[in-house]
């Protein structure tokens, strides 16, 4: 801190560098330097989804596909990705899958038990809060970008929310890495007051689009329909992706086929088998796999 020689109080005050608002970039020649002698920094892990929703009259209708991923693995090629939040309420999660089932789980809890204490149904805006208080609180590190809607005593409300716990009110919304493509078909072709049917097709399309346009999303189209009176859960309400494929008698390896590397998962040991060695498993109980029975090696 420097002082000015001079009479004015607030012209005294100058702050240091370090004090001084806007961004910081020091890290950055630190980074570059630390790389350059061959320290590798661990990459963010990649995520995949394409959720949507949209406001018609009466109600809303939400959209998610049914890939999961790991890394450039598919997981689960039918996931769901709408969680349940309260009877008038549900969310779609993208991001990572812990921290939306989480996340969402521990909402629907507390909505619970404040229309236990309150005698009320749940409004939309309150799980909001909820979900964007608990969000900055971790400014970002939780992995949920969701898009929540819901009827209440007030109408149909949708509302996309960010990891870092900021959100948008719109008359529809996408989210996770096939947004911009299902952003375009809501573009092109949204309208005031729609139908139920028609919501549910463009929604239905908005998700094809993602599914299509975007190599982390996949698989089916599930829908979710929340109206004053009820709700439809739509699981598998289109299946665009079906096998064309399937082998009539089935797969059947017999044992041994798989082979064991630097691992014995039998006895969850490390090291006990030496790199590609092939073994055969033989049915035993846990003592006679101790006692080497169960196990051959050739």
């Amino acid at each position: 801190m420097a002082l000015l020689a001079s009479g004015n109080v607030s012209a005294a005050y100058i702050p240091d560098r370090d004090e001084r608002g806007g961004f910081n970039f020091d890290n950055v020649a630190r980074n570059e330097m630390m790389s350059q002698n061959g320290l590798k920094f661990k990459a963010a892990m990649k995520t995949g989804t394409t959720i949507t929703g949209v406001c018609f009259k009466g109600g809303v209708v939400l959209g998610a596909d049914t890939r999961s991923t790991n890394g450039e693995t598919v997981a689960d090629k039918n996931c769901e990705k709408i969680h349940y939040i309260a009877p008038n309420i549900y969310c779609c999660g993208a991001g990572t899958a812990a921290d939306t089932e989480a996340v969402t789980g521990m909402i629907a809890s507390a909505l619970e038990l404040h229309r236990l204490a309150t005698k009320r149904k749940s409004r939309v805006v309150t799980a909001l809060t909820m979900l964007k208080s608990h969000l900055f609180k971790y400014q970002g590190h939780v992995g949920a970008a969701l898009v929540l809607g819901g009827v209440d005593i007030n109408g149909p409300h949708l509302f996309s929310v960010h990891p870092h716990g900021s959100s948008d009110s719109l008359p529809f919304a996408t989210m996770g890495s096939g947004s911009l493509a299902a952003m375009a078909v809501f573009e092109a072709d949204f309208k005031e007051d729609m139908t139920e049917e028609e919501a549910k097709e463009i929604v239905a399309r908005s998700i094809r689009a993602g599914i299509f346009n975007d190599l982390g999303s996949g698989s089916n189209v599930d829908l979710c329909v929340i109206t004053a009176d009820k709700v439809d859960y739509l699981r598998n309400y289109e299946c665009p992706n079906e096998r064309t494929y399937v082998r009539s008698k089935g797969y059947d390896f017999p044992p041994g086929t798989t082979v064991l590397n630097r691992r014995n998962f039998m006895t969850a040991t490390a090291a006990t088998l030496p790199v590609n060695q092939i073994v055969d498993i033989i049915d035993g109980a846990p003592e006679d796999v101790a006692a080497g029975d169960a196990m051959q090696t050739d």
